[in-house]
């Protein structure tokens, strides 16, 4: 065993003979304790404290067994008394109470205690209990330095698994609450003038409340008692007064604290959404588009509600307990421990459920993340759901989600009412015993039936403080599950950062790939280009073919700058595209893909996209290059009309001319072409081309067609296969040689000519010049044919 361990058991050895002694002592030089015989057979419990030291005899044999179990065996010895901690806490709970009561019972028969003997005792009771208590933690967090006969090392690792460490996980998590709450009160900063006035309209209202019992209990005495009239009405007067200005404190600090959380909500959104944009493109690839939705939406709105509703509710009900407290004294501290004594329950009940309910929140918070992420996925794709008749199909995926919701739901409810049942039925015990023993004191004259009235709404007043603290807590505990995940986001660094700075005033265009080894991270094993190179020149025109999976979209991915290289370098004019600025390495460089996304705003908006200023004439210009500027104006509102969530107004090829005017109008230096024409038809795709061949000497372009026809013109054919470049050169040169490329065209070839004859190329029919069907995680399509 451990010197740790060793120290642990004799600490609590020693401690246990020094709490029998001392008890011992204290007890004997009591009033009853000097005939120890004679107190047994006649005890009576408004005198004696024999009881006290039996309790203290109890626990020193909790403390003394729990010792002899951790020497005996170290490692589980401390695992079972961390199971057992609610016990030892409750054991130490009751002794505390009853320390209370009996304190209350020898002022039944004693006007003031004067014996110094009960209340060293008294004390000294009070000082062991904490100490126990902690002894027991301490013995609880030892650890083994050696496997224990006949469990084996997996065994072990298993059964720890199931319990806390020496710094438990349960201690980690209330860490890390800590940390989350004070991490959101910083993002009050801003409003720290709103706040100081919001606290200051909740001290004038909870100090209004707070002093209404008591000058109602001076109106019962001026009818009851002094039975005169100018008493009665100058209280009433006084709570009228108190009532109107609490009333108005309350509202304005209900409302300032409603508008501090309103903004706090907009700032967590904003920093939440301007983290989320900053992060890598591989970030969206691992995490679903529902689960991100509903970190912006659903948890930062739960964190804003449930932590303005609870920090208000905690904040006001904290300072009216504190003058509800010191009122209860002032009338009566007999009565005042009596109200106490459930209190140390009810908190116990609170922690138990609050970290429950913690629990719990995330897990349905998780579990309606994956319901909207089924309802988001199914509803962006519900045209392929009709196609296959899968309504039914989905909304049962979406029904067996919500059930697993349901199911949290049920534990909520249940959890909830164990609370609400343990915490009023001990308000309750209180309630009937304040009003038993309060009514002893009137009777006996130690109070009057005003004061006792005033107690007993200061009590009922009290309990409803503690009951909202309690329900404070499981609230924040909520909102703290969800703000967790939300800064979690926030906080995140991106793992590609792009801080590149290099801004030439002008860019040839050059590219080269150098030795690029890639794969995406979340297939890291698959490498799906190797030891790749080849160079893009100015002014020509470069095709990437290859069938499926042969890395070509991967190729386009990498010169975006959308992912980090694994080996080698990509070049733009010598330098490393890593290197550039990021908004002008995308002003330099423009990619149409084969199914480009529109935003839901006008046509003209889509197209001077990320643009900060760009004139109609040159929105114009660039839709007319793209073959686009005719369908446009036949639209009812033109320039001007709404594309659709992602377009849905306009039909593919629609979609793919809008998409190249965007990329035209910034007159980039390189152009990517991503099967950018595949949906339109031959004369928009030569319109399209000769714009863009036409004026070859400022774009370096990079195609990947499906038509033979484009890769037949291209002044260089780079040929992928298996995230290789197995050929390169031109057409001729290439059909010459034989090989991949060859044997592609001739299937393609072939495939054109056994077509139906409709007119149309039979796409369909091969397998792909630059066919790809290697999809990088997130969507990013790299299926191309010819």
């Amino acid at each position: 065993m451990k010197m740790r361990a060793w120290k642990a058991v004799a600490s609590t050895v020693a401690f246990t003979c020094v709490d029998v002694l001392v008890t011992t002592l204290l007890y004997q030089h009591s009033h009853s304790g000097r005939d120890i015989v004679q107190d047994l057979k006649n005890f009576n419990v408004f005198n004696s404290v024999l009881d006290m030291w039996g309790a203290c005899l109890y626990r020193s044999c909790l403390l003394l067994g729990a010792a002899i179990g951790v020497a005996k065996n170290s490692a589980y010895g401390p695992r079972r008394l961390r199971a057992s901690r609610t016990f030892i806490t409750l054991v130490c709970l009751v002794m505390g109470i009853y320390a209370l009561v009996k304190l209350l019972l020898y002022s039944e028969v004693r006007k003031t205690i004067k014996d110094p003997w009960f209340w060293s005792m008294f004390a000294w009771t009070y000082a062991s209990l904490a100490a126990a208590f902690c002894l027991w933690q301490l013995l609880s967090s030892v650890t083994s330095s050696r496997e224990p006969l006949g469990v084996s090392s997996q065994s072990r690792t298993e059964a720890e698994e199931g319990c806390d460490s020496p710094v438990t996980v349960q201690e980690m998590r209330e860490e890390a609450s800590g940390a989350t709450i004070h991490k959101l009160l910083l993002y009050t900063k801003p409003d720290a003038l709103f706040l100081g006035i919001a606290t200051f309209f909740l001290l004038v209202a909870a100090l209004g409340e707070t002093f209404l019992p008591y000058y109602t209990g001076l109106a019962i005495d001026g009818i009851v008692i002094q039975k005169s009239m100018d008493h009665f009405s100058k209280a009433v007067v006084i709570m009228s007064l108190l009532a109107v200005g609490s009333s108005f404190a309350a509202g304005v600090r209900g409302g300032i604290f409603t508008l501090i959380f309103a903004r706090l909500n907009i700032r967590l959104r904003n920093c939440l959404f301007r983290s989320l944009v900053a992060q890598e493109t591989s970030f969206f690839d691992e995490n679903r588009t529902g689960d991100i939705i509903s970190r912006l939406t659903s948890d930062t709105t739960i964190v804003s509600d449930l932590v303005s509703q609870n920090i208000n509710i905690f904040l006001r009900n904290v300072v009216k307990a504190t003058g509800v407290i010191v009122f209860m004294f002032s009338l009566s501290w007999q009565l005042s421990l009596v109200t106490f004594m459930g209190s140390p329950i009810i908190m116990m009940v609170s922690d138990l459920y609050g970290k429950y309910y913690k629990k719990l929140s995330k897990e349905v918070q998780s579990a309606l993340a994956k319901a909207n992420n089924t309802a988001e996925e199914t509803i962006s794709a519900m045209k392929t759901v009709r196609s296959f008749a899968s309504e039914d199909m989905e909304a049962n995926v979406y029904w067996e989600k919500l059930q697993q919701v349901y199911t949290l739901n049920k534990k909520e409810a249940w959890a909830y009412m164990f609370y609400v049942w343990s915490s009023g039925l001990t308000l309750l015990v209180v309630q009937v015993s304040i009003l038993y023993y309060g009514g002893h004191l009137v009777i006996s004259g130690k109070m009057t039936s005003g004061n006792l009235i005033s107690f007993i709404i200061y009590e009922f007043v009290l309990g409803d403080c503690m009951e909202s603290v309690g329900s404070v807590y499981s609230g924040l505990m909520q909102g703290v599950g969800a703000a967790e995940k939300v800064f979690e986001f926030i906080d995140r660094k991106p793992a590609m950062v792009h801080d590149g700075t290099l801004a030439p005033d002008q860019v040839e265009g050059k590219v080269e790939f150098r030795n690029v080894t890639f794969s995406y991270a979340t297939r890291s094993t698959t490498q799906v280009l190797q030891n790749v190179s080849f160079t893009l020149s100015p002014g020509k025109v470069t095709a990437l073919v290859g069938p499926s999976g042969s890395g070509k979209s991967s190729c386009v991915n990498i010169l975006e700058n959308f992912y980090p290289l694994q080996e080698g370098h990509v070049l733009l004019d010598g330098q490393p595209i890593s290197m550039y600025d990021h908004k002008y390495l995308h002003s330099v460089i423009s990619l149409v893909s084969q199914e480009p996304v529109l935003f839901a705003r006008s046509i003209a908006e889509n197209i001077s996209y990320g643009l900060t200023s760009v004139s109609f004439e040159s929105i114009v210009q660039a839709a007319q290059k793209a073959n686009a500027h005719a369908f446009i104006t036949e639209l009812q509102n033109g320039y001007n009309t709404e594309a659709g969530e992602k377009g849905a107004q306009l039909s593919g090829g629609q979609k793919q001319r809008v998409a190249i005017a965007r990329a035209l109008i910034r007159a980039p230096r390189v152009l990517i072409l991503d099967e950018a024409t595949s949906a339109l038809d031959v004369e928009s795709e030569h319109t399209i081309q000769q714009a863009i061949y036409g004026d070859l000497q400022n774009h370096t372009v990079l195609v990947i067609a499906h038509r033979l026809s484009t890769v037949e013109k291209a002044h260089n054919i780079i040929v992928l296969d298996k995230g290789r470049v197995v050929q390169q050169g031109m057409h001729k040169e290439l059909m010459e040689e034989g090989g991949l490329y060859s044997r592609l065209v001739q299937r393609q070839t072939l495939g054109l000519e056994t077509g139906t004859g409709d007119g149309c190329h039979q796409e369909t029919s091969v397998a792909a010049v630059s066919g790809d069907s290697m999809k990088p995680p997130g969507g990013l399509d790299e299926e191309f044919r010819v």
